[in-house]
């Protein structure tokens, strides 16, 4: 049985940058093998040898089974470490970790995909898991809000995702500027212009946790219940494996119980400021 603590060898295939400050990694298994399996929302640990490692949601396609991809943005030491490898040089890999997105609950109702910031990251591989198994999934509702038109993740894939069928894609800005045409606001004002169908649709929110916590709020006055939303949570993870408690939140370890959870269950820790 494979170490949990031992991370594995990969390299750097790709480096693709998506704004200023934010990078999307692709990666592979230095041996030639391929890479370790994953569901939507799960994420790795990343050691960058001599530096150090952290917490990153998986973004890439859960069906390519040669690669895994992360988008990260440069904060500190070990992020600016992360972003600024080279093509070939070497990342270790620990995981994945942690629960996924429910998607195979998710089927047969329409999906309301709801991202703040790099929050799209960990939902992009429900969107590729929707899109590709069109048919089991009914309409695909994407709402995605931002600081700036320049702080907006892929760009290119959500014009494509626009055009796809029964799918309605709506981007807000903090503050867009002389240039921006489109929605300036928090991403809950694109409510009112979601077709949402409450009573067949399941919610997966991922983003600032004070955003996190108004989209819950605003979804259940649209109908939802609490049942049906999941959010990603976010804490300081170092083992991943739920051994050092550093992301104990409430009862729960964000690493081994989450970092997925269903809002119902989060609801009242939400609810407590600074916890």
């Amino acid at each position: 049985m494979n170490d949990p603590m031992l991370p594995r060898p990969y390299s750097v295939r790709q480096v693709v940058g998506e704004t200023a400050d934010t990078f999307t990694l692709t990666l592979e298994r230095s041996n030639g093998t391929g890479a370790n399996r994953f569901q939507p929302g799960q994420f790795s640990m990343l050691w960058v040898f001599g530096v150090g490692e952290l917490p990153i949601s998986i973004s890439g396609d859960p069906a390519e089974h040669d690669r895994l991809v992360y988008t990260v943005r440069s904060v500190g030491q070990a992020t600016h470490a992360l972003v600024s490898r080279n093509v070939g040089d070497a990342v270790g890999v620990r995981g994945p970790f942690g629960t996924g997105w429910p998607v195979e609950e998710a089927q047969g109702r329409d999906v309301v995909v709801i991202a703040g910031g790099i929050g799209l990251a960990p939902l992009r591989p429900v969107i590729y898991e929707v899109l590709r198994n069109r048919e089991k999934y009914g309409r695909l509702v994407i709402l995605y809000g931002a600081r700036s038109p320049r702080d907006l993740l892929y760009r290119k894939e959500l014009t494509a995702w626009a055009r796809e069928d029964d799918t309605q894609v709506l981007v807000t800005v903090d503050y867009g500027g002389l240039s921006w045409r489109g929605h300036v606001g928090v991403v809950t004002t694109l409510f009112k212009n979601a077709r949402l169908q409450p009573a067949r649709s399941l919610a997966f929110a991922c983003g600032p946790e004070i955003m996190m916590r108004f989209v819950g709020r605003d979804l259940e006055t649209h109908g939802l219940t609490r049942e049906s939303i999941y959010l990603s949570m976010e804490r300081n993870m170092k083992c991943g494996v739920g051994f050092c408690g550093h992301c104990q939140y409430g009862p729960h370890f964000i690493c081994k119980d989450g970092p997925i959870f269903r809002y119902d269950r989060m609801r009242p820790l939400l609810e407590r400021y600074e916890l």
